[in-house]
């Protein structure tokens, strides 16, 4: 039981799972048939013992508040199946989890230990000395790497000009990346990634061109903007030196609301994994991002659950048009969240993504919630169209959002739906819906 009394729904549940086959295997675990001993507390732990293939059941116990689990399996996800059946059990079944029994000591052992690992941030943590003048050599030996390898791209950019883009495609993809570990060498592994996403253009489908000609001018943009950093104003040079790979550590004022859990999803680029948690504030109408990263084959923290809401503390980072945040000290258990933020039309939602990119012109994408629109497929891809007829906007042909549009389609029947989501310059990219008919946010990823 949650600190609120409330369990969460099976939907809630599966959006914590790492990948489509945890989500499958929690299934058969979700029923009282493997479980003994579970139980759940006011605090919002939950545990059981699930029978395994050895001859010792799997101690499992999971913090709702994080969430955070623990498992005796030899699994190396995160929650493993266990956790997430056990969690399906409690979802569903009151009885077969009971609440208000104490919790068995090695539950109790692991749960002290998180609290003392984890306790509230931000309250007596006192910074060890720093040698600010080493901070300030480090810093800029990495701007003058950074700058090196800004000037050698743009070589690279022009010398690709000057002999026609159709060079690009009869060189290959190996000069790319041999530009891209430049790059890397030069501590700028944004421009790296930037490297490597220009080298698989060429000859990628109709068009491929117009494609490289266009990213290669936002390369370009972003190299002329680092090497002349200093002139910039400090939101902007903020945003320019995060474009090139420089982190900035969360500094502003801590920001506490009831957040919203809109959307989480995971990429992987093989050697890392990248987690994306959208939040809304539902009294300061703030929208934020939580970006949390893995080594590859592990999932990243936190582990938040797409629907549910909980009230607690953002830090926002620097830089203009900044919507990044790290998440701070929490004052209650995530519960169901109830209905969407407000949203608007389709030309509403271009417009905010033209706004965005007036502060940075490496935008991919802009969040923005959609009411009343429709799921439309067609002879050339999906839509959404404002159910008056006034305007709609392509859905890409891949992205995270893609496997969730026929259950974004059985959501809306024909009739329109509130969808929140990513609208950049390739199209609306769906990540979760709701039903006019029905409350609660329905996942799309």
């Amino acid at each position: 039981m949650t600190e609120q009394g409330v369990r969460w729904t099976a939907d809630q549940v599966l959006a914590l799972a790492p990948d489509a086959a945890s989500r499958r295997a929690a299934g058969g675990l979700g029923t009282a048939g493997p479980w003994s001993g579970a139980g759940c507390g006011a605090s919002g732990a939950v545990w059981g013992l699930c029978r395994g293939s050895g001859g010792a059941p799997y101690r499992t116990v999971v913090d709702t508040t994080g969430p955070a689990f623990s498992c005796g399996c030899p699994s190396r996800k995160s929650p493993c199946k266990h956790a997430l059946g056990l969690l399906l059990l409690w979802a569903a079944d009151a009885g077969a989890v009971p609440a208000g029994a104490p919790a068995p000591d090695w539950a109790e052992a692991w749960l002290e230990g998180r609290r003392a690992r984890t306790g509230p941030r931000g309250k007596g943590d006192v910074a060890g000395p720093v040698d600010a003048e080493a901070a300030r050599r480090r810093a800029a030996a990495r701007a003058a790497r950074v700058t090196a390898g800004a000037e050698e791209l743009e070589r690279r950019l022009a010398d690709l000009l000057r002999g026609g883009l159709a060079t690009a495609e009869q060189d290959g993809y190996g000069l790319w990346e041999e530009t891209a570990r430049r790059m890397v060498d030069a501590q700028a592994p944004a421009l790296a990634g930037r490297v490597r996403e220009l080298g698989a253009i060429p000859g990628s489908g109709p068009g491929w061109p117009v494609r490289l000609l266009e990213e290669c001018a936002l390369t370009h943009l972003l190299d002329r903007a680092w090497l002349g950093v200093d002139r910039l104003p400090e939101p902007l040079a903020t945003t320019v030196r995060t474009r090139v790979g420089i982190p900035t550590p969360a500094e502003g004022p801590p920001v506490r609301d009831h957040w919203l859990v809109l959307a989480r999803y995971d990429t992987s680029d093989g050697r890392l994994t990248t987690r994306r948690t959208w939040l809304h504030g539902r009294g300061t109408g703030r929208t934020a991002l939580l970006l949390s990263f893995g080594a590859a084959g592990r999932a990243p923290e936190p582990a938040l659950a797409a629907g549910t809401a909980f009230d607690a503390e953002l830090v926002p980072h620097p830089g203009a048009g900044q919507l990044r945040a790290d998440l701070g000290e929490r004052f209650t258990a995530p519960v169901p969240g109830g209905g969407p933020p407000p949203g608007g039309t389709v030309g509403d939602a271009l417009a905010a993504y033209g706004r965005a990119l007036r502060d940075d012109p490496w935008l991919d994408s802009w969040p923005v919630t959609l009411a009343d629109v429709v799921p439309v497929p067609g002879a050339d891809g999906w839509q959404l169209a404002d159910a008056d007829g006034g305007a709609a906007v392509p859905v890409p042909a891949s992205g995270p959002g893609r496997p969730g549009l026929w259950r974004l389609a059985a959501v809306s029947g024909g009739g329109p739906v509130t969808v929140f989501g990513e609208c950049g310059h390739r199209g609306f990219t769906p990540l979760a819906t709701w039903s006019p008919d029905a409350p609660g946010l329905v996942a799309l990823t």
